[in-house]
């Protein structure tokens, strides 16, 4: 089952501070509002921007709380929930969906015990993003990495693998759930997948598609 973390209604002291110092980083700036978004959410132990953060940041900078929100829903790369120590993304653009994406995502669900009922989401947009009741993995479902020729398409701590079956995420699975963990209970590291691993050469990388949507 996914896993219910209560939201915050205040921030506390070194929220706020956090909140402050990064309003007076982009302070004048172009993009100043996704600056301060993308730091306040980096800093945060689950990676999400609450809604007390979002209040707050509103009130610093001057913006109206509707264009704060707007713009914390409105790129995919902001999270309003909080996410799990590894973050798996399935594409359900045509090309994956063509290629078993839909399989891929029902077996990873079923592996990890959750329910695409579990999401408050229409089921018709098949976008959904549920965490473990553990807080070790958060799966979500994005319209299309842009990396069709590569279908099907999955992200896995925001490294992209291509041509994915399930015995290859299965592997993917199994090497995270056995991953250590820091005294804070988050991955000490969060670990580069091993098929990136492996089919890395040198010099190149494997980065996720930053303008995914």
């Amino acid at each position: 089952m996914s896993t219910q973390i209560s939201e915050p209604l205040r921030l506390d002291g070194p929220q706020k501070l956090l909140i402050d110092q990064a309003v007076a980083r982009y302070a004048h700036r172009p993009g100043a509002l996704l600056g301060i978004l993308e730091d306040v959410q980096a800093a945060d132990a689950r990676r999400y921007l609450s809604m007390a953060a979002l209040r707050y940041i509103s009130e610093r900078t001057g913006v109206p709380p509707s264009t704060v929100y707007s713009a914390a829903t409105f790129y995919s790369l902001f999270n309003l929930d909080p996410q799990g120590d590894n973050v798996i993304c399935v594409c359900r653009g045509t090309a994956c969906h063509t290629r078993g994406s839909r399989a891929l995502l029902e077996k990873l669900l079923l592996d990890l015990g959750l329910s695409e009922h579990e999401s408050g989401e229409a089921k018709e947009s098949d976008k959904l993003a549920l965490t473990t009741a553990d807080n070790r993995f958060t799966i979500r479902t994005v319209a299309c990495f842009g990396q069709c020729a590569l279908a099907p398409v999955v992200e896995v701590n925001h490294h992209i693998l291509s041509h994915v079956n399930e015995r290859t995420l299965q592997r993917e699975v199994k090497a995270l759930t056995q991953a250590p963990k820091s005294r804070d209970g988050m991955s000490a590291k969060l670990p580069q997948p091993l098929s990136a691993i492996a089919s890395s050469q040198p010099g190149q990388s494997t980065p996720a598609a930053e303008g995914r949507k």
